[in-house]
């Protein structure tokens, strides 16, 4: 099927016939489905089969869209000098997440790493203590560019994306990003919420109550976080029409501060120093 072909029937039934033709999919994902189909440049149907998937399937397709359109973005703005990691929340699996989308980056002299619609976890402390290895020596092999100890430490600049659907431990490890002084925040205020719970109070109906149980406060003696979010120090907000063109203000302005900074301070990797002469004299 092509964009702009009409669907006249989904399994023998006429979508005139009903409210929305989204009645005739209901417990259809998975399973064939026959469709009518007017093509869009001649006049005769034609009969299509099909095999529809879920909404919650659907909501992830269209979000690994925008993860992927975001990372093109910013090697396009940036000519490939910048990377991009985005985590969706911060469980175990996001772990493999970071692995797939920062290692191969590490190397960059910038790196955006964007928590928006992120949903929370726990791994805040294992992704800030990546960012917090530096790189003190460098190993120099005879062949090839010199690689550096601490392995994998990131050696450019950084800046975390947020928004107010940045929940939980992603507004942690934003909080906890800054606070650490490992660059600047960039979005919107996050959403609040940093009262941690178990959620194991299961109910009869298959439902739970969560009560509080964990806040979070500062050194300085100020509770965190809960019910106000975290402010970024650059607040830009993606307006709908100009997101509905497809811009990304938010992401824009990151490279575009990236950029400069790298400009500011290039941080190459240092040149190794020339070989000893090790021959007797």
């Amino acid at each position: 099927m092509k964009e702009g072909e009409v669907i006249l029937s989904i399994n023998g039934v006429s979508t005139l016939s009903v409210s929305h033709p989204g009645s005739l999919l209901r417990a259809q994902a998975g399973k064939q489905v026959l469709l009518e189909v007017k093509p869009v440049k001649t006049k005769k149907p034609r009969l299509v089969i099909a095999k529809p998937i879920t909404t919650d399937q659907e909501a992830d397709l269209r979000y690994d869209e925008w993860e992927y359109t975001r990372r093109l973005e910013v090697e396009r703005l940036s000519t490939n000098q910048i990377g991009y990691v985005h985590l969706r929340a911060m469980g175990a699996g996001n772990i493999a997440e970071w692995a797939r989308a920062f290692y191969p980056v590490f190397q960059r002299p910038g790196l955006i790493i964007d928590v928006r619609h992120n949903r929370g976890g726990n791994i805040d402390s294992w992704i800030l203590g990546r960012l917090l290895r530096k790189a003190w020596f460098y190993w120099q092999p005879r062949l090839g560019e010199p690689t550096w100890n601490m392995q994998y430490a990131f050696r450019g600049h950084v800046v975390v994306l947020c928004n107010e659907r940045t929940a939980s431990d992603g507004e942690a490890f934003t909080e906890g990003f800054r606070r650490l002084g490992l660059g600047q925040v960039i979005g919107t205020r996050t959403w609040g919420g940093e009262i941690w719970l178990s959620a194991q109070r299961w109910l009869v109906d298959g439902g739970m109550a969560t009560p509080a149980e964990t806040g979070v406060y500062g050194p300085e003696g100020v509770w965190l976080i809960e019910g106000r979010g975290v402010d970024p120090d650059l607040v830009v907000d993606n307006l709908p029409h100009a997101t509905f063109e497809g811009h990304d203000a938010q992401l824009e302005t990151a490279v575009k501060h990236l950029q400069e900074l790298i400009a500011q301070d290039p941080r190459p990797v240092p040149s190794a120093p020339k070989y000893p002469d090790k021959s007797f004299k």
